[in-house]
């Protein structure tokens, strides 16, 4: 039975969004026919409702339209010790719901799901050839700035309304966390600076993925590896 979890976390929500979103003043939308309908998936939109957004799939790939910036997982997924949680994103059409780059990526050592002291780091791509590194502890934190940064190994779309494909890993590999994004490691981190007091509570945990507002796009290809 799928669970539908909807808290208004407002603080979270000024943190998160990108300070252009604000400067442009872009809503969030409501996606006709929300809801999760992925048998065992559970999400938790940064405010609001996971009603606002869809959550479905189509053949093996996860289809996924905002509303709010939502998580999503499957209680049944986690990831002990040493691992390597990856997927591919493709949004059809770069922001085609949006005014701006939204980025989309892999969750890890999620605790405390769906509550308000959940814990979970995130590597999400945009598809101007940026990426970004950040976590909930439970209230958010940035590891590599407030809009992260550009990387060559990040695609970039051929203009708005084009496809763009992000292949997405995050690692935990004895002391360290790595996230690579199309082949490439993009960011590397010793565990004291992800796990602690604000930040992460274990790197042992749920995976999923995490989609900002407003942006809609595919995952094919979500699973976890151990060495």
């Amino acid at each position: 039975m799928r669970r539908i979890v909807g808290f208004a976390v407002a603080f979270a929500a000024l943190v998160c969004l990108p300070r252009v979103g604000a400067a442009q003043g872009e809503k969030v939308r409501t996606v006709a026919g929300g809801g999760i309908a992925v048998k065992g998936w559970e999400g938790m939109p940064d405010r609001g409702s996971v009603a606002q957004a869809k959550f479905a799939k189509e053949g093996d790939a996860l289809h996924v339209t905002t509303g709010p910036a939502v998580t999503y997982w499957n209680p049944a997924n986690v990831a002990k010790g040493d691992y390597t949680v990856k997927a591919t994103f493709t949004e059809p059409k770069f922001m085609n719901l949006n005014s701006h780059p939204h980025p989309y990526g892999i969750v890890i050592a999620g605790n405390d799901m769906g509550t308000a002291k959940r814990s979970y780091l995130y590597c999400a791509a945009y598809g101007d050839g940026r990426f970004i590194v950040r976590g909930f502890g439970p209230d958010p934190f940035q590891m590599n700035g407030r809009e992260g940064e550009s990387n060559a190994a990040v695609h970039k779309a051929a203009g708005p309304g084009e496809p763009v494909t992000q292949e997405i890993a995050m690692a935990v590999k004895g002391d360290t966390v790595t996230c690579a994004i199309n082949g490439t490691v993009v960011a590397s981190y010793d565990k004291s600076a992800v796990v602690g007091p604000g930040k992460l509570t274990s790197t042992d945990g749920v995976y999923g993925i995490r989609f900002p507002h407003n942006t809609e796009g595919t995952v094919t290809g979500f699973a976890v590896t151990k060495p």
